[in-house]
Order: C-alpha cells, then sequence, then structure tokens
C-alpha cells in the first residue's frame, strides 16, 4: 500500500527468510571478522583474475543463503542483483550458473537497499513466493575501474573510503513462519536523485550525505514517525566525513539522528589500526554488515526496528572523465523483529 509521497507499506510480509556474508582478508581482521559466514585468505579467491573474484564471491553468497534456507535455485522467481563495474558483469557472471530470472542493477553503493526494496515489492504483490537479493563489490575492482590500478601506488587522500571486498545475499520470502524467519521487511522509501554539484570522488560521503538526509526525512514524514522510533538508523557507507554532513542537514530540518545513528562503512573497519581513512564503501560495506550484524540483533529482538538506508554515489568513469557533478541517492529500508 503506498504511503506518503515516496514510501510503501506492507500489510502482510514479506520476510528475510536468510542472509549470507563473503568478505576479503581485510575486511575478516575488521570488528566484525567473527561473525561472517566465510573470510577468504587471498583476495582473488582462487580465481585469475580480481572481476572473477567477485563473481566466486557472489556465487557462494548466494549458496550460502540457499542452503541456510533450505531452498534451490528453482525454488526462486527472481533475482534482483548488482555491482559497481561496467555492464554489471560481475552479477552476470556470478549469476549465469543458478539459472533463475534475472534484473540486474545500478544504485552504487546503493544497490542492497535497491535489490531488497524491489524483491519485497515482488513478494508482497504476490508476483512469486521466494525472491533473491545480491550485491557485491571488490577493492581491487573498484580502484581499477574508478581510480588508479593498485601497481600506480598512487596516495588516497583522507577523504577517500576503502572499498569493501565483500558480497552479501538475500532470500526474501511471503510466508516467515514456514521458514522460521523473525525478521519482516514492513515497509520501504524510494529514493531521489541528489545532486548538490560535487565533483570530488575521492570524497564520496560528501556526495552521498545529502541523498541520505532527504531520504530519512522523506521516510520520517511519509510514515508519521521520529527517530525515536527506531532502535537504529543506519545508513550504508557515508563515513566519518559523511556522517558528520548528515548530522548538519538533518539538524537544519531540525531532527537529530546522532543518538540513533549507525553507519556501516565506520563500523565494518577498525579506522584506528586498518588505514582506511574515511572509512568503508563500495556495495559489498552495507550488505555484508546487514547480513553478519545487524539482522542477527533483530532476529535476537535485541533491536525491534531498524531503519536500513544504503547509500549511493551515481558516477562513472565517463561521467568523471568529463567533469560531471557526482549524484547520490539512498533508499530505505524498514526492518522490524516479529
Amino acid at each position: 500500500m503506498q504511503r506518503g509521497k515516496q514510501s510503501i507499506i506492507f500489510k502482510e510480509g514479506p520476510y528475510l527468510i536468510s542472509s549470507a556474508s563473503v568478505v576479503g582478508k581485510k575486511e575478516g581482521e575488521g570488528p566484525f571478522g567473527e561473525l561472517f559466514d566465510i573470510i577468504e585468505e587471498t583476495d582473488l579467491f582462487g580465481e585469475d583474475s580480481w572481476e572473477e573474484a567477485e563473481s566466486t564471491m557472489q556465487k557462494e553468497a548466494c549458496q550460502i543463503a540457499l542452503g541456510k534456507a533450505g531452498l534451490k535455485p528453482e525454488d526462486i522467481r527472481l533475482t534482483f542483483g548488482g555491482d559497481l563495474l561496467r555492464q554489471g558483469i560481475v552479477t552476470s557472471m556470478g549469476a549465469r550458473q543458478f539459472e533463475i530470472p534475472l534484473f540486474g542493477l545500478y544504485g552504487a553503493c546503493s544497490t542492497s537497499g535497491e535489490a531488497l526494496a524491489l524483491g519485497a515489492m515482488c513478494v508482497g504483490a504476490g508476483y512469486g513466493e521466494y525472491m533473491l537479493a545480491v550485491t557485491s563489490s571488490h577493492f581491487a575492482c573498484a580502484e581499477k575501474e574508478f581510480r588508479f590500478p593498485l601497481g600506480y601506488a598512487s596516495q588516497r587522500p583522507l577523504s577517500a573510503q576503502w572499498t569493501v571486498t565483500g558480497s552479501g545475499a538475500f532470500i526474501i520470502g511471503a510466508d516467515g513462519a514456514q521458514k522460521k524467519s523473525r525478521v519482516k521487511i514492513t515497509g520501504i522509501t524510494t529514493g531521489k536523485i541528489i545532486d548538490y554539484g560535487l565533483k570530488d570522488s575521492q570524497n564520496m560521503g560528501a556526495c552521498m550525505a545529502p541523498a541520505a538526509c532527504d531520504t530519512i526525512w522523506q521516510h520520517l514524514k511519509d510514515f508519521g514517525r521520529q527517530p525515536e522510533d527506531y532502535d537504529r538508523i543506519i545508513t550504508g557507507d557515508l563515513g566519518y566525513v559523511g556522517q558528520s554532513i548528515l548530522f548538519d542537514l538533518m539538524r537544519k530540518k531540525d531532527i537529530d539522528i546522532k543518538k540513533r545513528h549507525m553507519d556501516c562503512g565506520m563500523q565494518i573497519f577498525d579506522q584506528s589500526t586498518q588505514d582506511t581513512h574515511a572509512g568503508g564503501s563500495g556495495c559489498g560495506c552495507a550488505a555484508t554488515t546487514l547480513s553478519a550484524y545487524i539482522l542477527p540483533k533483530i532476529e535476537s529482538g535485541e533491536w525491534k526496528r531498524v531503519l536500513f538506508v544504503p547509500t549511493g554515489a551515481l558516477m562513472s568513469t565517463v561521467s568523471y572523465n568529463e567533469g560531471a557533478s557526482v549524484p547520490g541517492i539512498a533508499h530505505a529500508i524498514v526492518l522490524e523483529h516479529v
């Protein structure tokens, strides 16, 4: 059912049936190291290229999520998946073996939220019993595509973030009781493209913060809620720079989320020991944090209601080389304990 200007509320289901997280060595050395399903000791994941390694992460994450749910690929009606690379090639290679109908997505680092939202809408509308949402990113792939090949040894500014090597996969289902799910998706708010004219691709937190502010504000307005109605309001990967900007922008709207806010990019790495500058980023940042850290807290009932808001910087190598600005987008997913 439509709610307000940009939101949808679900009366029945859908549920998050299962999830999986697969990460690289650096992520495994961070604060959530013991929580991930798989930590690979080499970021090539036994493959010959970074891109093939990222596809392997996606395959492994999907297989684990399917296994946890006791489902087979043929039980899944649709897959919603995406990554950071041109033409979504990682998802194309990673998803092909499952032979599930696929919608390829690009929302930059907000892709996990986009995939979950679309999967939830399809389940809620009765278009299938189970949907699969999967996203991934790889540090080396992202550096090669958007910045500089690692062999250049270029110096990263302090505002830069470290792309997470990881993949998160989620099974969205209509009947949570059947699969013993304790997490229900009760609503979504689809974000708008927000562009403040910033052009610094090495400061993505500043580029994405306005979109996060707009989506959170619109969500609270559409649902008639206050920040206190949530145990946590969790952004995807604004990092330390973006979080500060988000707080300032929200205060200008007379909303203070500081006591409720958490950012995946600030939590997935240890800033004091891992040299990730402004924090983590990438499609795998919010996705793996959601699977490994956030969902268990909702499942246990420690958190009753969470607003999950992955954020994305919508740039490409073409737009960057042509001097275009970097717009942002953010999608909000309401997750509740049942």
